[in-house]
């Protein structure tokens, strides 16, 4: 784990906005409010945070928006762990 790659994926643009969209999929009254409140969360959850390091020491130039570097089920299975009910 580490903090930079966790700080870079928290201010990774692409990257919050799929964590926004998700959580207007999962029924957010107010999804980037929703998604603001969650980033560092989802960003320092383990699988999540791998899978960014990885694509950074890969040189991958947009790691937060490449669906095959974290994927859609990632962000799911986290968002939903912590994202209050409608």
């Amino acid at each position: 784990m580490s903090y930079a790659s966790i700080y870079q994926c928290a201010g990774d643009a692409a990257f919050l906005g799929r964590v926004t969209a998700c959580c207007a999929q999962e029924g957010a009254v107010d999804p980037p409010d929703a998604a603001g409140d969650l980033i560092w969360k989802v960003s320092s959850a383990p699988d999540i945070e791998a899978a960014y390091a990885s694509a950074l020491a890969a040189n991958n130039p947009n790691p937060g928006g490449d669906p095959t570097v974290v994927t859609d089920q990632m962000i799911l299975s986290n968002v939903q762990g912590h994202l209050p009910p409608p």
